[in-house]
């Protein structure tokens, strides 16, 4: 897609993930942080209807194969969709919420407007769900801490892309620049905390994360 589209003022094509984390919780079992895109995108007849006319040409998905939706990756790792939990939502824009439907068992969280502040999702420290509004009102992103890794987050659209967080520069889709800013300020407060921070859509992010099931912890 172009570049445009997720850092204001850049130019050029970018190809990016939307990246989907699988956890292991050793007392409350699979959580998803976020569900990427629905299978239906794969298909151009279906998308138009899904998602509607030309927006899958817009976003670039034309990439995006049926192998891809968390359903069939899922699988290919040995779950059954039944075995995800929770599912945590960075925020429910379409490439990120798209796989909602596959988990009617599963508790879904997602932030409210009116919780001020965040909250330790399981009361034992292991998952800290924190607010990141900006890119959208309730947006929401993850601390894991891991027992035998550092601490890691992961934060979904909180930026785009680490150039733009670097450059303290928006998207042009951000919902509220002035909130945007403040969670990038909460960014670097992470990276300053020894707190490893993953963007959904940054390409070396998503290179540096474990893939084809294997597991950081």
């Amino acid at each position: 897609m172009p570049e445009e589209g997720l850092l204001h003022g850049a130019s050029g094509v970018i190809s990016v993930p939307s990246t989907v984390a699988v956890i292991e919780h050793a007392v409350h079992g699979l959580i998803l942080f976020d569900t990427g895109i629905n299978h239906r995108v794969a298909d151009p007849k279906a998308a138009d209807s899904y998602w509607g006319v030309g927006l899958r040409a817009a976003y670039g998905a034309q990439a995006f194969t049926r192998e891809h939706a968390i359903d069939a990756q899922l699988d290919r790792l040995g779950y059954r969709l039944s075995d995800v939990k929770y599912v945590i939502y960075s925020h429910l824009h379409l490439d990120h919420a798209g796989g909602m439907s596959y988990f009617p068992e599963a508790v879904h969280v997602v932030q409210h407007d009116e919780l001020a502040g965040d909250t330790d999702l399981f009361l034992d420290g292991t998952v800290t769900v924190v607010r990141t509004a900006g890119h959208t009102p309730g947006h929401q992103g993850i601390i894991l801490n891991l027992a035998h890794q550092e601490r890691i987050a992961f934060m979904g659209d909180a930026a785009h892309l680490q150039e733009g967080l670097d450059g303290n520069v928006p998207m042009t889709s951000d919902w509220n620049i002035q909130e945007k800013l403040l969670t990038y300020g909460r960014l670097r407060q992470l990276g300053r905390a020894g707190v490893r921070t993953f963007l959904s859509h940054d390409p070396g992010h998503f290179a540096a994360l474990p893939h084809d099931g294997v597991f950081w912890d």
